[in-house]
């Protein structure tokens, strides 16, 4: 697979992710991303990917959703090198990479049909972001850990339909929610 290829190639250069055994990569990084298709149907309109890194979920979604504009938001700016490389080698045409934080991005409030983060972190900060950001029926998805997870859905104004154990890890979830109106 030329993403894999390209993550360990450009891996050796710059850290993109501790990982680097193969089976972990797809298990880990992969895997991770594509379990939320079974929570979400990620097949209309714009998905932000907030602090995208290596290009996890947003570009790992993209493989099986490859209708779907992607917006990756990533500050550094080595990583959106990277995050350029990928898109161009697998002719991602949907896919735009923004060399900023979320709260700087631009993005037209209302224009995203779901935004998508893999532990950033600054999770009460993302959410008040994404209610601005996200179209009437969107979602916000979240890779969390166990605990982190269960203080997400204890934040007002946020209903969470699906809450699930990613398979094969230790105290992670994938959170999927959307703003009350």
């Amino acid at each position: 697979m030329e993403y894999m290829e390209l993550l360990q190639f450009w891996n050796k250069k710059i850290a993109l992710t501790s990982i680097s055994n193969e089976e972990e990569i797809v298990r880990f990084h992969f895997g991770e991303s594509i379990f939320a298709l079974t929570l979400d149907e990620f097949d209309r309109g714009r998905l932000a990917d907030v602090g995208s890194g290596a290009g996890f979920p947003g570009l790992a979604l993209n493989l099986f959703r490859p209708d779907l504009r992607v917006t990756l938001l990533e500050p550094n700016k080595k990583k959106c090198a990277f995050l350029n490389e990928v898109a161009r080698k697998l002719e991602f045409s949907q896919v735009e990479i923004l060399p900023i934080g979320f709260e700087e991005s631009g993005i037209e409030p209302g224009s995203l049909s779901c935004i998508v983060s893999r532990a950033l972190g600054k999770t009460i900060e993302l959410l008040d972001w994404s209610r601005r950001m996200l179209s009437p029926a969107g979602t916000v998805v979240l890779w969390l850990g166990a605990e982190d997870a269960a203080e997400a859905m204890k934040i007002d104004g946020w209903n969470w339909p699906h809450c699930a154990d990613i398979p094969g890890s230790e105290k992670r979830q994938i959170l999927v929610g959307r703003a009350q109106i």
